[in-house]
């Protein structure tokens, strides 16, 4: 009866989460204009995440270069002319370039700031309001602006003046660094851009609340997130325990300090995580090993027990000597069998082709019009009745130049021809990174 009962479940949010049906399905945010003014990856992920939700967004960059991390990607690889480190923070906006350093340029911003709900950010702090299009000169022209300011270290404080800020900056500042690797080496960065993507979402989450405010009231605000601050933010215990004990915390290369047993083990065909810190689960994990009576053990019994050092490290080294002799596969069907977690480490190879992943779209697969297919990592958050989706890929630069500012401001095709010729208004430069792919035919826009 339960597994039939589990079953009936399963096939119900299958059914109610169908990808089949995400695009008959309304969008949260639809209605609600972003206009963005950003690069390389924090501020575009804070507009990225709303857009996936369905808002409409504008992303202005300078022509003809735009955007620094369109030249961001590696080993300087480009695909149809494209950097592969520019799409996934920018699917489904607008590309629209002007020079922002002109007077003209200025005053078609500020018209679209005029037309916005959220205007978001990431230069350094302070250098839009010199610019003349900062927050305080925005609120003057639509006082209902939310306006989210991404930066390394905030808009004020005595580190934020005049200082640049790279994800790798930080992890360090943040002290992330300091607690990642292994004891008596030098630190080592997250493998990804972690202080951006988990900011960026931080940041739109702050935006949906500062919304939320606005349908109450009518006021707009100012929204100040220190990139830094974000990843300080998810330090868990370290520094409760610092503040409250004095107890500083370093690297404990691949290992849980709280959870016991947590880490990743070495095995015979690759690596594996194993996780077993409810005492149920270390329980199934000992029946696995063949080893039912370490469990009642005194040193190992409870969670308590396993914390203390001397009984973690010891616990450790009979686990590793037990998944060595094992593949990875085993021990995965182990976990399953009884009741403890583990899961191998994957490449990204592995997940492409997984089918868990494309079967929940998180592998996103899709036909665009410029790039054709198109495959990106796909909306984590699943929503039943307002779903995130991909609509389109990231365009050059300018790309939406002419649909933006006739169909937003109203310009003639002359009067964006004379901004043209002006260089108010440019697109993309003839250089990998910004320009379309080679089979373009030049002339078909979409």
């Amino acid at each position: 009866m339960g597994d039939a009962s589990l079953e009936a479940y399963f096939d119900w949010t299958r059914e109610l989460f169908d990808r089949a049906k995400i695009f008959d399905k309304p969008e949260a945010l639809r209605g609600i204009r972003v206009l963005e003014l950003t690069t390389l990856v924090l501020g575009p992920t804070t507009a990225d995440f709303l857009g996936e939700f369905g808002a409409e967004v504008i992303k202005v960059e300078l022509p003809p270069g735009g955007d620094t991390m369109r030249y961001v990607t590696p080993e300087a690889t480009y695909w149809k002319n494209a950097s592969m480190g520019f799409f996934p923070e920018n699917h489904s906006k607008y590309h629209v370039g002007i020079d922002l350093h002109s007077d003209d340029g200025k005053s078609l911003f500020k018209q679209l700031a005029a037309k916005s709900d959220i205007m978001v950010e990431n230069f350094r702090a302070g250098t839009l309001d010199k610019w003349g299009i900062g927050y305080r000169q925005m609120r003057e022209v639509n006082s209902r602006l939310i306006y989210v300011a991404d930066s390394g270290f905030g808009q004020w404080g005595p580190f934020s003046q005049g200082r640049a800020s790279y994800d790798a900056v930080a992890q360090t500042v943040s002290g992330m660094i300091g607690i990642t690797g292994f004891p008596g080496r030098p630190p080592i960065l997250c493998g990804i851009f972690i202080g951006d993507w988990f900011g960026g979402l931080m940041a739109a989450t702050a935006a949906l609340v500062a919304l939320h405010h606005r349908n109450r009231t009518g006021e707009g605000q100012l929204i100040d997130f220190a990139q830094s601050e974000g990843l300080i933010r998810t330090l868990d215990w370290t520094w409760l325990r610092l503040g409250l004990t004095g107890r500083d915390r370093g690297p404990a290369g691949n290992r849980d300090a709280a959870l016991v047993p947590a880490e990743i083990f070495p095995c015979r065909d690759g690596y594996v995580a194993i996780c077993a810190a409810r005492d149920g689960e270390f329980q199934g994990l000992c029946a696995a090993m063949g080893e039912a009576a370490l469990a009642k053990d005194s040193k190992y019994a409870t969670l308590e027990a396993r914390q203390k050092p001397e009984n973690m490290k010891a616990l450790l080294e009979r686990i590793r000597g037990w998944a060595a002799k094992q593949a990875r596969q085993e021990i995965e069907a182990a976990a399953v069998k009884h009741g403890f977690a583990a899961a191998r480490v994957a490449t990204a190879k592995d997940k492409h082709d997984d089918d868990h992943l494309r079967a929940r779209g998180s592998v996103w697969e899709y036909e665009d019009p410029l790039y054709g297919k198109m495959m990106e990592q796909g909306p984590a958050p699943k929503l039943s009745e307002t779903p995130a989706r991909i609509k389109w890929a990231a365009k050059p630069v300018g790309w939406h130049n002419h649909d933006v500012f006739t169909r937003l401001l109203g310009l003639s095709p002359r009067e964006i021809k004379d901004l043209q010729d002006r260089k108010v208004v440019g697109q993309w430069a003839d250089r990998d990174g910004a320009r379309p792919p080679a089979e373009w035919d030049g002339r078909t826009r979409i």
